[in-house]
């Protein structure tokens, strides 16, 4: 399969990788064909890469983190989580959810097994949906990540089910803002951006109340927009004043937030984040964390279709997990722009001459 911009999709073409609804339903199933109004559909969701088949890149099939079981499942109970504390009037924290704890940490339980049984540490998100589910699925990857940093980092049992809590429910105080904030498509004014502000005290406040809900886990809710430098919110914490925890779902929130699309921007690619990331280090976030971070992300994720200084078109084939900026590519495409005859690859980390560009029409 090759991963495509929804700009380079042309009718005829299958859907190699499902596509999900907001609450973790399947929207566009693998094997569909895809038609004008499939295409003009997904693009008014906001879903601008695809996965589509193709018969010279049959074989290349990327890593997910998560099984589509899993994902749904974690998916699902966000949802349901969210949308029914939405649903309820507000009661500033008071709110009682006895089994919240219980049901997340088995969620996150599921969700390690899926990640502990990755053979390759290097993780690429590629799960697709709509930006009307982004803030559903964005708490599963938030958790997903968060997770392999505190593996990364060697954390207990214990740690990890509150650290993975933490991330499932960083975000919970968004349900306290009036919905029309959620997913608004124009720049926020003042008023509105100091009211969202307020998300991470009531999401500390929901969650310190709960009675099997660590107070490690609500700070994650509380400190998640504090950085490195001071320069965050809501109390302008600096350095170790931030909970190891809460630095950790911030800086997968940060990353997940920049590789995803949002009703304002295109989502960045994996290197341009990276790079973004990389650039944050010890302002925004501690560099040493980033750095941890950063090596167990894919920079060019297997499938990303890219473009070489040469002029040759290919998609990533192969990721080497001690040389991730410079994988393999299967060249479909020659320089002169007629399709290769017979596909061959070309392992970058042989040819130093060759770099890549990762283009927003391919």
């Amino acid at each position: 399969m090759k991963k495509l911009n929804i700009n380079a999709v042309k009718p005829g073409d299958i859907i190699a990788r499902t596509i999900f609804t907001e609450s973790g339903n399947v929207l566009l199933g693998h094997g569909m064909e895809l038609s004008d109004r499939y295409i003009e559909r997904l693009k008014r969701m906001g879903i601008d890469t695809v996965y589509v088949e193709d018969k010279h890149t049959g074989d290349i099939i990327p890593e997910e983190v998560l099984r589509d079981e899993t994902r749904k499942l974690a998916v699902e109970t966000v949802y349901k989580t969210m949308t029914g504390l939405m649903d309820q009037p507000k009661m500033a924290g008071r709110c009682s959810l006895p089994d919240l704890g219980t049901s997340f940490r088995k969620i996150f339980g599921e969700i390690m097994v899926d990640v502990s049984a990755q053979k390759n540490v290097v993780i690429n998100l590629s799960h697709l949906y709509g930006m009307d589910g982004y803030f559903f699925h964005h708490a599963v990857n938030v958790a997903v990540l968060a997770g392999i940093l505190g593996m990364a980092k060697g954390y207990n049992r214990n740690q990890m089910i509150d650290l993975g809590v933490g991330a499932l429910l960083f975000d919970i105080g968004m349900t306290q803002l009036p919905k029309e904030l959620w997913n608004k498509r124009t720049s926020l004014n003042d008023e509105e951006r100091q009211r969202i502000r307020f998300h991470s005290e009531e999401g500390f406040n929901l969650l310190r109340n709960q009675p099997n809900i660590s107070v490690v886990s609500a700070h994650c809710a509380l400190q998640h927009h504090e950085r490195y430098d001071g320069s965050g919110y809501p109390r302008n914490l600096k350095k170790d004043e931030i909970h190891e925890f809460a630095q950790i779902v911030g800086l997968a929130d940060f990353y997940d937030a920049l590789i995803s699309p949002r009703p304002f921007r295109s989502g960045y690619a994996p290197n341009e984040a990276v790079e973004y990331l990389f650039a944050c280090g010890n302002q925004l976030f501690e560099l040493e964390l980033v750095k941890k971070f950063l090596g167990h992300i894919a920079i060019y994720p297997v499938a990303t279709t890219v473009q070489l200084n040469t002029g040759h078109v290919g998609v990533v084939s192969f990721v080497d997990p001690l040389a991730v900026h410079r994988p393999t590519i299967r060249i479909i495409v020659e320089p002169d722009g007629s399709p290769t005859s017979s596909p061959y690859e070309i392992d970058l980390k042989k040819r130093e001459n060759m770099s890549m560009i990762i283009s927003k029409t391919l």
